[in-house]
């Protein structure tokens, strides 16, 4: 059997177990969007190289296997694509990355293909884990800044005082049905998110409430625009860490 060999990067969405030294592997890719592996050999509990790798969020490297008769790529030579300083072992980092990985794991279809997705995830990867201030609104600023490359954020200038609908991504001085807009409050912090660089989002100040309340429209907006968002498992622990 023919197999088809190619090198790629990937961020890991999540793994399932498979037989006694198996995985399945679910990744986002640079060149094939969200792609399944199965990986062999590997136990999954194991502290091992390989097994080490294969956390949420993690960045790696390595060399895919497929063939027309394989209903899933293979996976070998696997490699770090970024050595990660801080968000293993940082429980505020490593909660984020939770969340992150399975957002884009319910929201990327498989086979779905965008170089500025992949990109901008990648950058992400590296900021959660540079960075030393503003921590607790990092997954506020990847969830503004993700509906960029998914093709939903406001599509206009910010002007104060402004709602924003959430049907076309518009900002606008006039009132709304709160159940389609986000309010003047969450519409300031969504641009305050969308034109902060990462490395500064310490200086948004905002306290646990404001978080929450904002996180919880901001799931809304998405929830209007791609239905999966409304099942995501880990953002109940998020709540409790931030």
């Amino acid at each position: 059997m023919a197999l088809k060999s190619y090198k790629a990067r990937g961020i890991v969405l999540g793994t399932l177990k498979y037989g006694e030294k198996g995985l399945i592997v679910h990744m986002l890719t640079d060149v094939c969007g969200r792609q399944s592996y199965m990986i062999q050999g590997i136990r999954p509990t194991a502290k091992g190289s390989r097994a080490a790798l294969l956390q949420p969020m993690f960045a790696v490297e390595f060399e895919g296997l497929q063939s027309p008769k394989m209903s899933m790529h293979r996976l070998k030579d696997l490699a770090p694509g970024i050595v990660l300083q801080s968000t293993p072992f940082d429980v505020r980092k490593s909660t984020m990355a939770l969340f992150m990985a399975e957002v884009l794991y319910r929201l990327i279809r498989d086979n779905e293909m965008s170089h500025d997705l992949f990109d901008f995830v990648w950058a992400s990867v590296l900021a959660l884990d540079a960075l030393e201030e503003g921590v607790a609104n990092f997954h506020l600023w990847f969830l503004a800044n993700l509906s960029r490359p998914l093709g939903f954020s406001p599509d206009n200038e910010y002007i104060e005082g402004a709602w924003l609908d959430i049907r076309d991504g518009h900002f606008t001085p006039h009132a709304l049905m709160p159940s389609m807009a986000l309010s003047p409050e969450n519409a300031r912090i969504l641009h305050d998110m969308l034109e902060c660089d990462v490395r500064y989002l310490g200086e948004i100040g905002l306290n646990r409430t404001e978080r929450v309340t904002f996180l919880e429209a901001m799931l809304k907006y998405y929830a209007y625009h791609l239905d999966s968002i409304r099942s995501v498992e880990s953002l109940r622990i998020l709540q409790e860490v931030f």
